[in-house]
């Protein structure tokens, strides 16, 4: 069984999942949705969930710096609980201050192009988050 991360956007969603063991987070996709219609990645999520034997799922909760929430992150809130029910899957929220930052920052140490850094930073700003929540596993 593996963990799901989710680093979700208004338009896209990173995934990532961990290996078997629960010790790595390798980046697998982009989905692009409609976050006023938070159906519209449930096809590509239960492929996803079967495909890679889910047994939960990690969804990235941005914060503002003081640790307040904002906007985003009631509506990564309200997602999470969606995806609870929906998949019968535990959810957790980790905070994912930085994230993105840190992504960006590892692809242009990479020297990644700025159009393929577009392509792939939600996917790597959800192996973080991942490999941050797996790190914290006791």
């Amino acid at each position: 069984m593996r963990i799901l991360s989710l680093d979700v956007g208004s338009k896209t969603i990173g995934v990532a999942v961990s290996d078997a063991l629960k010790i790595t987070a390798q980046g697998l996709t982009t989905i692009y949705w409609d976050e006023n219609d938070m159906s519209s990645a449930d096809k590509a999520l239960s492929d996803i969930i079967e495909q890679h034997e889910v047994s939960e799922i990690v969804v990235g909760l941005p914060k503002h710096m003081n640790g307040s929430l904002g906007e985003r992150g009631e509506i990564s809130q309200i997602y999470a609980r969606r995806l609870e029910r929906i998949f019968n899957l535990p959810v957790h929220l980790l905070d994912e201050r930085l994230t993105t930052v840190a992504a960006e920052r590892v692809l242009l140490e990479g020297d990644v192009s700025r159009k393929k850094r577009s392509e792939i930073i939600d996917k790597m700003a959800a192996v973080i988050i991942l490999q941050n929540y797996l790190e914290q596993q006791p």
